[in-house]
């Protein structure tokens, strides 16, 4: 048997795997014909007549994961009628910030205990720098299927290529996502309410999705303000700071990145001097500040704290992922809720723009499958990229990114953020964070220094920013990344 060898890895592939990748697949042409034509329209397949067990790993608690889980009996079906093969799927799952660490534990073994698995974005470089994950450069090479037009260049920047910037791919998208703001339709339209928002202000509050298009923070601000009523247990904001995985940090970076500031520069690895700007200290101060709007705990609010306080009526708004409108959007709040653009940021130059942070997961394919599990990886995601396929993901609450998909004339009507789904993955409004095999490390660093700030055990936000930048330059001048070490004045930072 020949084995080709990935680019800039040890791990060797069998040749007949990637070279024997599904062609282009339908989903229409066997399903449902009479026994006796499903076996003449069965291919010649390698695998025919076998029955292979597939473990996913993927994220508890998160809907988009356990789609594919519970689409797989669709796939298998599909193959038994077109290849004559029978695979049944396992799903494993653990929390987002204990999921990396579960598949290194196993991937470093050479094991094949998860055979797909769905991937954070920012451990692409993690799990691609040691060989642990197949580059899939020759896999679409060899099937035109999974050579797809995708919606935008977000999409391929987020789940697909390391390192940054290069033609490398590493993953395809499993479930795109955005941040969106989640609004109570009901309480913004009760006339009322309106009329009172229109004494005190002197202005309209919106109403439509374009009117929120056109929303700046300073002028969501005012409806945040009018909406906080402490004595009537309502407020008129929420987003994420708690210190749990990446959940300030993505709701932080919308603050810097809108108002014009960057996180470090990719090229050379370089962070001090970029991240630790006064411009971005004081985008931190705005962060914080916007805590006067937010209900009690805020300082711990994540992913799903942002659900609760939403779905109890506790808040007007939440910057939340669209990923989650199934559970935002529960079936007493059918009908009441909007979700639309979140507001556009004012920085120092003048310009109101919105640059958030971008969700979501690709799928990543285990380097050290056997030759029958890796045949059944690329037929599986040859599959999840049908047209049919990616439509029924969207039907059950997942957001596929595929431009065919998403450019049909029913995408918008089919769940109640999809409009803001595509608006947001469009003309640079939203971007992902580093894909370096050191995230891990200088994620940590960056919680740890939000949070201290935000629950004010910090009290100066330039320190922090000092703080992080240093101890980053560090991690990533130590790992070969950063070109530069970091300078004197780091030695006197802390929090």
């Amino acid at each position: 048997m020949t084995y080709s060898k990935k680019p800039g890895s040890s791990v060797l592939v069998p040749r007949r795997t990637l070279l024997k990748g599904g062609a282009a697949l339908g989903l229409s042409t066997a399903l449902g014909a009479p026994f006796i034509n499903r076996l003449k329209a069965q291919e010649s397949h390698p695998l025919a007549g076998e029955s292979i067990e597939m473990n996913i790993l993927g994220i508890a608690g998160w809907l988009p994961s356990s789609l594919g889980v519970q689409m797989s009996p669709l796939f298998a079906d599909y193959v038994k009628e077109r290849y004559g093969y029978d695979v049944s799927f396992q799903f494993q799952e653990a929390p987002f910030a204990d999921l990396f660490q579960k598949a290194a534990t196993s991937l470093v073994t050479r094991s094949q205990e998860f055979n797909i698995i769905i991937s954070d974005s920012q451990w692409l470089g993690a799990l691609a720098q040691p060989g642990w994950i197949l580059q899939l450069n020759d896999i679409i090479a060899q099937n035109p299927n999974l050579d797809i037009e995708w919606y935008s260049k977000a999409v391929v920047d987020t789940y697909m290529i390391y390192p940054d910037g290069s033609q490398n791919i590493w993953g395809l998208p499993q479930e795109g996502d955005v941040e969106a703001l989640f609004v109570r339709k009901d309480w913004l339209e009760d006339e009322t309410e309106r009329e009172a928002f229109k004494a005190k202000y002197n202005a309209e509050m919106p109403r439509t999705f374009e009117d929120f298009e056109a929303l700046t923070m300073d002028e969501f601000e005012k409806i945040a303000d009018f909406f906080t009523r402490p004595d009537e247990q309502r407020w008129g904001f929420a987003q994420q700071y708690s210190r749990v995985y990446d959940f300030a940090t993505c709701a932080f970076n919308n603050f810097l990145w809108s108002r014009g500031g960057e996180i470090w520069n990719p090229e050379t690895g370089q962070v001090t001097g970029v991240l630790n700007t006064p411009e971005n200290a004081k985008s931190l101060e705005e962060y914080k500040r916007w805590l006067k709007y937010c209900p009690p705990g805020a300082t711990n609010i994540g992913i799903a704290e942002g659900i609760d306080v939403f779905t109890q009526g506790k808040v007007f708004a939440t910057i939340q992922w669209a990923a989650v409108g199934p559970a935002m959007i529960t079936e007493e709040l059918q009908g009441k809720v909007m979700v639309v653009p979140p507001p556009k940021h004012t920085g120092p130059s003048g310009e109101a723009k919105r640059i958030y942070s971008m969700g979501g997961q690709p799928w990543v394919i285990n380097a050290f499958n056997d030759e029958q599990k890796m045949r059944v990886a690329i037929d599986f995601m040859n599959w999840w990229y049908q047209p049919d396929t990616a439509l029924e993901f969207a039907k059950r609450g997942g957001n596929p990114c595929d431009k065919a998909t998403l450019s049909r004339d029913d995408f918008n009507d089919i769940n109640p953020w999809n409009r803001t789904f595509k608006f947001m993955l469009e003309d640079g409004r939203s971007q992902d964070f580093w894909h370096d095999p050191k995230y891990s490390e200088m994620l940590s660093v960056q919680q740890e220094g939000y949070s201290a700030y935000v629950t004010g055990q910090a009290t100066d936000a330039q320190a922090v920013m000092d703080y992080i930048a240093c101890a980053q330059q560090q991690i990533l001048y130590d790992s070969g990344t950063a070109q530069d070490a970091p300078p004197d004045m780091c030695a006197m930072t802390t929090l």
